[in-house]
């Protein structure tokens, strides 16, 4: 009987150590990863690189982050000049975003991380705006579709392009490009 008793203790002492266990993996590994469906956590932003890239402090590592649905003129891309309206738009998205600590949010129609490796995602300022859709709507990034797939919020960033392209924001207006954000800025 006691000696039952003592493997039945122990059994349920390894059950116990083996649950808690997992549960801990279970808790570090979410932490890390922040993977799957709509997701989202804090992170603290030590660079923007232009206004649709930033890099975040991911659990004590930079992690690049490529914001889905939008895509602002270039300004960093060694292959190409200047674009109409970078300098203006990555003004912007520093103004936005450099020192902030940003929630950022996945999205499994999209998948996690584009062919360079970037983390994708939306990214909210701590006011709870959508940082994409406001870059949008202010007429410095155009709604961007990759590849014809569909994200999360591609409704409300196309209808955010309509209105900032109606109202003339932005690289709308006739005086900054006229929409026309591949032609190299004027120096």
């Amino acid at each position: 009987m006691n000696r039952r008793r003592s493997a039945n203790a122990f059994g349920l002492s390894l059950a116990a150590i083996i649950i808690g266990t997992l549960l801990i993996y279970a808790g570090v590994y979410r932490n890390h990863s922040q993977a799957g469906s709509n997701r989202s956590a804090t992170f603290k932003v030590v660079r923007v690189d232009d206004g649709d890239t930033v890099v975040v402090d991911w659990n004590g590592q930079k992690r690049t982050i490529r914001l889905i649905g939008m895509d602002t003129p270039e300004v960093v891309d060694p292959r190409k000049p200047v674009q109409c309206f970078g300098r203006e738009a990555s003004a912007r998205g520093h103004q936005l975003l450099e020192n902030q600590t940003i929630k950022i949010e996945t999205d499994q129609l999209v998948g996690e991380v584009d062919k360079y490796g970037r983390t994708l995602g939306y990214v909210f300022l701590p006011d709870g705006t959508l940082y994409n859709q406001a870059m949008i709507a202010d007429g410095y990034a155009h709604e961007y579709t990759y590849n014809k797939q569909t994200y999360k919020y591609q409704a409300q960033f196309k209808l955010a392009e309509a209105e900032a392209k109606a109202a003339q924001k932005g690289f709308w207006s006739p005086v900054a490009c006229n929409g026309n954000t591949k032609q190299a800025a004027s120096q």
